[in-house]
């Protein structure tokens, strides 16, 4: 049931944002690299959107990947570990939960990780001048820019810009983290 109620939040932000940017679903599927069919699916409810399609979509949209997966919200939200929707990299063992969305105008998005060892997760750059805030949790990372990686453990933090290529790699198993996003 979870994933249809998201399935139908992704499916209203969509047409919201594409209504609200002035194009058609065939301009938007052309901007993110996307199968027509496959963003009309999504306007409709359906399909499992991976995280990487989100953010083509976001950035196609100009928006941030928050405003396609999390519905307005209460002024008190509480998030347990165990709760939210985790969205899974193609790429690599690596989930993003959207923890809070930044409200209209405040341009900031907090994300909890979780990844294991194995592939690399590669992130295209998000739009220009985010920036990325990370503290691991649990276990130890690489990540950062693509071309100058960190090695990272619990406590550490990190920032960088979430505008260029960008890395995670869990080095032992039961990594965890928060990601803050900032938008400018």
């Amino acid at each position: 049931m979870e994933s249809v109620h998201l399935n139908e939040t992704i499916a209203a932000a969509l047409r919201r944002e594409r209504t609200r940017a002035g194009i058609t679903l065939t301009e938007l599927a052309r901007r993110a690299g996307l199968a027509k069919s496959t963003l009309s699916q999504l306007e409709s409810g359906g399909g499992n959107p991976s995280v990487e399609t989100l953010w083509a979509l976001a950035g196609a949209l100009g928006v941030p990947f928050s405003r396609l997966v999390d519905p307005p919200g209460a002024a008190v939200r509480l998030v347990r570990a165990d709760e939210g929707t985790p969205h899974h990299a193609d790429d690599a063992d690596y989930s993003a939960t959207l923890l809070a969305a930044a409200p209209p105008h405040v341009r900031r998005d907090i994300y909890r990780i979780a990844a294991e060892p194995g592939d690399t997760h590669h992130s295209e750059p998000h739009q220009p001048g985010t920036v990325e805030h990370l503290v691991i949790g649990s276990g130890r990372a690489e990540a950062g820019p693509a071309d100058e990686p960190v090695e990272l453990g619990p406590g550490d933090y990190l920032a960088y810009p979430g505008d260029a290529p960008h890395v995670f790699r869990a080095l032992l198993p039961g990594t965890t983290g928060v990601i803050a996003m900032d938008h400018s």
